[in-house]
């Protein structure tokens, strides 16, 4: 039987975590769901599933649509497209089957690849490997999350990239049901020389924009955090606001940013992350609101060690850090004392 390779390569950097992760998580179900129930992708269709964030990783090998589960996504720190694109050459070269004088081999992979921010690494080699070795045998569709992606980064791996915006109540189902469309599409598509075309819906747009690579997200602030009475790690989400531009007052600061949450994460956050060493720092007259722990429940989640990294307390009381082992005791001094903490990449 000749399969369909079908590739999702994710996004899983710091900036999806929350809302965005929980929906990448329940999209991926809802795919492979829908998919069961169309013969076409249930006959031809193999999924796999590779995450990206400060490495990258096959997390589901290629499998067949009856038997997938779909995984529990990680998170991470950075955005190394190029590290993703290198994973997924490695899965496409290993994983599908090619034509022989005695057996034909697969159809042609399609790959969603799915991001919402811009490359933490530099993916300049990797996207001239790929235009040279693999963009006329693989069917990319690259789709950009959300106004932070990159998509003039996407446009240099293929024409097919779209952006998703998310205005309205149901328009990530509607976005989920696009891509499954889209897989059934291919699915019933396969021996015909020409993909199908990507329908556009007034939630999905083609858009390019000229952009510079950044080291780390602009529009959110990431802070990785430990529990002091359980030692586990949490991550802090700081968002820009949107802003008005018709009515924008001038002397506004636009490099405030919002509390959006306070998550707990694993240890493996720190093997997804990006070990390479990263000094960027934002101060904290910039961060508006102060999480409690969702581990403990400590009041404040957003307490600075000597040691440079962030603990919760609940009051004055000494308390040790879970990083350094360091005995703190932290005193109300108003409020007024401003500093800088290092953001993660986003």
């Amino acid at each position: 039987m000749r399969r369909l390779p079908v590739f999702f390569v994710l996004d899983c950097s710091e900036s999806m975590i929350g809302e965005n992760l929980k929906k990448m998580n329940d999209g991926l179900q809802m795919i492979v769901s829908d998919l069961r129930k169309d013969p076409h992708a249930l006959e031809t269709a193999w999924v796999s599933v590779i995450a990206f964030a400060g490495i990258a990783r096959t997390i589901v090998p290629l499998h067949e649509i009856a038997s997938f589960y779909p995984p529990r996504l990680p998170i991470g720190g950075g955005t190394h497209l190029g590290a993703a694109l290198r994973e997924l050459s490695v899965q496409i070269d290993t994983q599908v089957r090619v034509t022989t004088h005695e057996v034909k081999g697969d159809w042609k992979p399609v790959v969603y690849l799915l991001t919402d921010g811009r490359p933490t690494d530099d993916p300049s080699m990797e996207i001239k490997r790929w235009k040279e070795h693999y963009a006329r045998k693989v069917n990319l569709i690259a789709v950009g999350l959300g106004p932070s992606a990159d998509l003039n980064i996407l446009r240099q791996l293929t024409e097919n990239v779209m952006l998703f915006t998310e205005s309205r109540e149901g328009d990530f189902t509607r976005f989920i049901k696009w891509i499954t469309a889209s897989v059934t599409a291919h699915s019933r598509s396969v021996g015909e020389e020409k993909p199908p075309e990507l329908n556009q819906t007034e939630y999905i747009v083609r858009l390019a924009k000229e952009d510079v690579v950044r080291a780390y997200d602009e529009n959110c602030v990431t802070l990785t955090g430990r529990c002091s009475k359980t030692r586990r790690p949490y991550l802090m989400k700081y968002e820009r606001p949107p802003v008005n531009v018709s009515g924008l007052d001038f002397r506004l600061n636009l490099n405030n940013f919002n509390i959006a949450g306070c998550y707990p994460i694993d240890e493996e956050y720190f093997t997804w992350s990006d070990a390479s060493t990263y000094n960027v720092q934002v101060n904290t007259r910039d961060l508006h609101g102060v999480p409690g722990c969702p581990h403990c429940g400590n009041a404040s989640a957003f307490a600075m060690c000597a040691c440079g990294k962030l603990l919760c307390i609940d009051g004055p009381d000494e308390v040790v850090c879970p990083w350094c082992e360091r005995v703190l005791s932290f005193r109300d001094n108003g409020g007024d004392s401003d500093f800088d903490v290092s953001r993660g990449r986003g």
